[in-house]
């Protein structure tokens, strides 16, 4: 009995020991020594751009013959006016009539061009909700230091803030070292078939290899994450994949006065049932355990040796993280019931009941496998299974935080805003950045906008807005990362 003890005891020792040389062999990822970016007059002129891009409503629909084109015709023509040097500089060219495509020749042909790229079509405003905006949704009205309206954060202050930057150093005569194409979609809120996807297609069949791709996605998370309060940028290293499955549920009809044991809604919403009640397994892996290595040297020494020893502590960092929507979105494939249609009468028996579920797919995970998984779960082989459309996209690779390109964004956060750390980040929507797979492995997703969790639901909500300063920093962010090449 004494020799297990001893050795019970030995083994605690050399946990103990394994435990503290990964913890402090866990040493800071955050670049240090860095000058701090010459701050750039950005006069309010841009600002007043901002507002009247956000005038025209430039709303994305699925069938493209179903836009005002009017709207986009009138946006085109305004930023052409707008941005004179830009058009007159750089090789412009419109896809699929409403995309856009620039190309700013640099001096040194030899090395790969960069891309920038955002989207300014927006989401529709909800009918019946305009009455609970502090301002008009498409007014660009400017209030109490912010700029209001559809579009303000998404995502018409990327679009905006590159051709504010990229017009501003025309003025001073600057010429980027590498080549850049600007890439701005008409159709991100619907997939981006025609826009983003279009572009893409067009670059690869020219044999264009890009050296880096940014596009929105992360954002500096000001009120930080548990443990840590400090402001973090969220750079995108990979985002999820996306499909809409299309569940139909089959019975007899007839009157509701001699019903079956169960209609066909109740076998839908059973169904539903076991997929909410049956998540996707959690993983700490790729792009979430990449986050972590850079967020683990900041922690409190508790949590840093937790998160410093995944191997030991890995069901105690997911059962933290699924605590919240967005933490669990980053460990998992999730399930999201959206729309339901079924019966047109109440007292007549439904014989289709059909419901719309949407999954962010982890990578790792593939459309393919979410189909399998909602098969065995429900356990009905009497419910059809099926794709909606083409929304079956699966998730992205992850990109490598150790490349030049990822350091060049990582640095020029630390220059334009001292006083925020770096974090790779999951992705969990889609951009139009996934259709440039083809074109480079540097693929990253960044909006160097401040954010707090309240701000984050005005995301396709209500009084969508951004500060002026917080635009003015856009600019900045986007000056300094060209000249940083």
């Amino acid at each position: 009995m004494k020799n297990i003890l001893k050795f019970l005891a030995l083994v605690l020792l050399v946990l103990a020991a394994v435990l503290l040389i990964n913890t402090y062999r866990t040493t800071s990822r955050q670049m240090s020594g860095l000058d701090t970016a010459l701050m750039i007059n950005i006069s309010d002129t841009a600002v007043f751009n901002l507002s009247a891009a956000i005038q025209f409503r430039t709303v994305s629909n699925a069938d493209p013959t179903m836009i005002d084109s009017a709207q986009f015709e009138k946006f085109i023509d305004f930023i052409a006016v707008t941005y004179p040097l830009v058009h007159a500089n750089l090789n412009f060219e419109r896809v699929n009539s409403y995309a856009l495509l620039y190309e700013w020749k640099g001096k040194n042909t030899s090395l790969k061009p960069a891309l920038l790229m955002g989207h300014y079509d927006v989401v529709p405003v909800i009918q019946g909700t305009e009455r609970l905006w502090e301002h008009k949704p498409f007014d660009g009205e400017i209030a109490q230091g912010y700029v209001y309206g559809r579009g303000a954060l998404d995502d018409k202050t990327t679009v905006m803030g590159v051709l504010e930057a990229v017009e501003h150093l025309l003025k001073t005569g600057y010429k980027p070292e590498r080549s850049l194409y600007l890439a701005f979609g008409h159709d991100e809120e619907v997939l981006g078939k025609y826009g983003g996807k279009e572009i893409a297609s067009i670059l690869k069949k020219r044999n264009v290899a890009l050296e880096y791709v940014l596009d929105e996605g992360g954002m500096i998370k000001q009120d930080g994450v548990e443990g840590l309060n400090k402001p973090i940028a969220m750079i995108g290293i990979a985002e999820k994949g996306y499909v809409t499955l299309r569940l139909t549920a089959t019975g007899e009809g007839g009157h509701s006065s001699m019903p079956p044991p169960q209609t066909s809604i109740g076998d839908l919403a059973e169904a539903i049932d076991r997929l909410q009640k049956n998540p996707f397994p959690a993983r700490l892996e790729g792009a979430a355990g990449y986050m972590l290595d850079y967020l683990a040297p900041e922690m409190p020494f508790t949590t840093k040796l937790a998160m410093s020893n995944r191997w030991l502590f890995s069901s105690a960092i997911i059962g933290s993280m699924e605590k919240t929507n967005s933490g669990n979105a980053t460990v998992r494939t999730t399930t999201a019931p959206t729309i339901l249609d079924a019966g047109l009468k109440e007292n007549v028996l439904p014989i289709d009941a059909t419901a719309k579920i949407n999954f962010r797919i982890l990578p790792g995970d593939s459309v393919a496998g979410v189909i399998n998984y909602v098969k065995k779960v429900i356990k009905n082989d009497s419910i059809q299974v099926e794709v909606v459309g083409e929304s079956g996209t699966d998730p992205s690779f992850v990109s490598d935080t150790a490349s030049v390109s990822f350091k060049l964004i990582h640095s020029t956060v630390k220059r334009c805003f001292p006083d925020v750390m770096v974090a790779p980040y999951l992705v969990v929507g889609a951009t139009d950045s996934r259709y440039f797979k083809d074109l480079s492995l540097n693929i990253y997703r960044f909006m160097p906008v401040r954010f707090t969790d309240e701000d984050l639901k005005r995301f396709h909500g209500t009084n969508e807005r951004i500060s002026t300063e917080d635009f003015k920093n856009v600019v900045r962010f986007y000056v300094e990362l060209i000249k940083s090449e």
